[in-house]
């Protein structure tokens, strides 16, 4: 007799309906996102519908940030991505529990929210150094470079943006007057007639030349700017021929990353070594991290509500103000203790071990960390530093994907990304709670 199969019937009809919380294990991640969105405070996302009486009532914040979350938390970040997952994937069904938002509306959402939703950041962060009974100790701090939602062709120097102005203003000259000589043509020939358009040529031409000229006083300000925090006379600054302002996202940034030269942004991240939590979080577009440890020292202990004992950072943080810094709080228990590299490293090089005796007089605090790190006790704990912050960068940027911000502006990436922490440190917490 021939084996049989089991029963599959496709076309059969269910007597009643399943239910789709059946269909996934109970410890599933999704049901963990649902129980953490439903403690966090969304009163901030209410107050906004509440005032708004007209139209359709709007789909549940809940919901709404359910889906968000648990998008950046599985590696689907577009709009688009998240409709058609609600349309095939069972943990977004049960997550919608019957609704099916448009990508419009996800993207729109996304948008307007993005400042509470960036607040919701540090509520998770509470949750989950509660629920660890953390202490911050010896916290790591890195920064990583991502791609803005802008082309870095898109972007023109400081130097070529006189040229092509120059440029522009000689050739609108040139059209004005061929547009003079055909009018006068014209009215010898047809008589006086009325004509309110400009040319399309000379259209482009002009609104060209406002985008430079305005470009050009963004980038003015920017070295005024720049000139007055290093103490010299704003007035007299002026940009370098090589600064660059990007037309599509300007608050980004030409930088060099792993990836080579990108437009983009700084994104900031410091990590506790325990459960790898992200406890402080910001974005920059500073090209490098040296004026970046103190403004994060401060977010670490706003966000987390705690202050660190000890911070490990990389070569890119190393200065004198900065070591200065972490040494000068007035009450001892406030001063924190630097592990930072003085300098790079070569793959395969070993730290030379400290030389006996006392630093010679007149040694800088840089002359000080550098001693500091060729000691057993030094290095044994700066070897920590990459096995803390630099794979919290891999899961984010190489395991979820995400290599580019969705949004533009430093504000609304400032958003994107405290969505990224807040969805790491979600996962962190639930793989945590599986032990």
């Amino acid at each position: 007799m021939p084996k049989g199969y089991r029963s599959y019937l496709p076309e059969q009809e269910l007597l009643l309906p399943p239910s789709l919380r059946e269909w996934l294990p109970e410890n599933h991640l999704v049901y963990f996102v649902s129980d953490v969105v439903d403690q966090l405070d969304l009163s901030a996302i209410h107050a906004v519908y509440e005032k708004e009486k007209r139209g359709q009532p709007p789909y549940d914040p809940r919901l709404m940030t359910k889906l968000l979350v648990y998008g950046y938390c599985t590696g689907v970040f577009s709009s688009r991505r998240i409709q058609k997952r609600l349309r095939e994937d069972i943990p977004f069904r049960v997550l919608a529990a019957g609704n099916e938002p448009d990508f419009r509306t996800i993207s729109d959402f996304r948008k307007i929210h993005i400042a509470t939703l960036e607040n919701l950041f540090e509520q998770v962060l509470a949750m989950a150094l509660e629920c660890g009974a953390i202490q911050l100790g010896r916290v790591s701090l890195d920064g990583t470079k991502l791609k803005a939602n802008a082309s870095k062709h898109k972007a023109m120097s400081y130097g070529r943006m006189k040229e092509k102005q120059q440029q522009l203003k000689e050739e609108v000259k040139q059209l004005l007057a061929a547009a003079e000589a055909a009018d006068e043509a014209e009215d010898r020939q047809y008589g006086s007639q009325r004509g309110d358009e400009l040319p399309e040529e000379l259209q482009r031409r002009e609104t060209r030349l406002a985008k430079i000229k305005e470009a050009k006083k963004v980038l003015e300000q920017r070295a005024r700017d720049k000139a007055a925090a290093e103490g010299r006379s704003a007035a007299e600054a002026k940009p370098e021929d090589k600064d660059q302002y990007n037309f599509t996202d300007p608050e980004s940034r030409i930088m060099k990353g792993a990836d080579g030269i990108v437009q983009g942004y700084n994104a900031q991240a410091a990590v506790e070594p325990a459960l790898q939590l992200i406890v402080g979080q910001s974005v920059t577009e500073a090209a490098n991290d040296k004026q970046q440890l103190k403004p994060m020292v401060e977010l670490i202990e706003q966000q987390s509500g705690q202050r660190p004992e000890a911070i490990l950072a990389d070569n890119g943080y190393c200065s004198e103000q900065n070591l200065e810094h972490l040494e000068s709080a007035e009450e001892p228990e406030r001063k924190i203790e630097g592990f930072i590299a003085t300098g790079k490293q070569k793959h395969g090089e070993h730290r030379l071990p400290a030389k006996r005796g006392p630093l010679p007089k007149g040694a800088t605090r840089v002359d000080r960390m550098k001693r500091k790190l060729q000691t057993k006790v030094g290095k044994a704990v700066y070897a920590a530093r990459k096995c803390v912050v630099e794979p919290v960068f891999g899961q984010i940027k190489q395991a979820r994907g995400f290599r580019q911000f969705l949004l533009r502006g430093k504000k609304k990436v400032k958003g994107e990304w405290a969505l990224l922490c807040l969805a790491h440190n979600i996962l962190r917490l639930h793989a945590a709670m599986q032990y």
